[in-house]
């Protein structure tokens, strides 16, 4: 019976601890170290010659965007920035291998470069940048709301995990019946 109680006792501070940590520590890292969750946005882009990393810039009824300032970041760090051509074209020189941030204006879009020997075969050329098709988030209401708290997802675990054991010690204080 004691080591029943130890292992629950354990399980709840296993739990506890998780719901406390930040969340960035609980993603894995990918392969070139930047932990994060990937998401449909992440595009795999090859790199040309040098470096070279080839995008556009197109609007939601894909006309190019002429002049418009585009940055590139690497570890929540812009490591460099240019403005596209008449047809919405960039190139950034010298990018190495790994996860970048594509930022123009308000859009963000997350790419893994490759070096061409070591791309996957889904590997594009250039990157597609559309301005304007950012997801839409908090269409969840209250409810995505109050979901989305960790103190009110940790008092419902509370809850879940005390429930069943007070259910447990209340039954095995009873004295047995003949």
């Amino acid at each position: 019976m004691k080591r029943i109680g130890v292992l629950r006792t354990g399980l709840l501070l296993l739990a506890c601890l998780g719901m406390m940590l930040p969340t960035p520590v609980l993603h894995a890292a990918s392969a070139d170290g930047v932990p994060g969750p990937r998401t449909s946005a992440d595009v795999d882009v090859v790199l040309h010659e040098g470096g070279q990393l080839h995008g556009q810039l197109v609007d939601m009824q894909q006309k190019p965007l002429a002049g418009t300032s585009v940055a590139l970041r690497y570890q929540d760090r812009q490591i460099a920035t240019t403005v596209t051509d008449p047809a919405g074209r960039f190139r950034f020189s010298g990018v190495r291998r790994g996860t970048h941030q594509i930022v123009a204006g308000p859009t963000r879009r997350i790419c893994r470069t490759w070096n061409p020997n070591a791309a996957p075969p889904s590997a594009r050329q250039r990157v597609r940048i559309v301005v304007g098709d950012e997801p839409v988030r908090g269409q969840d209401g209250p409810m995505g709301y109050w979901l989305g708290n960790p103190w009110v997802i940790a008092g419902l675990v509370a809850v879940a995990v005390a429930v069943p054991v007070a259910i447990h010690n209340h039954r095995a204080s009873r004295p047995a019946t003949p």
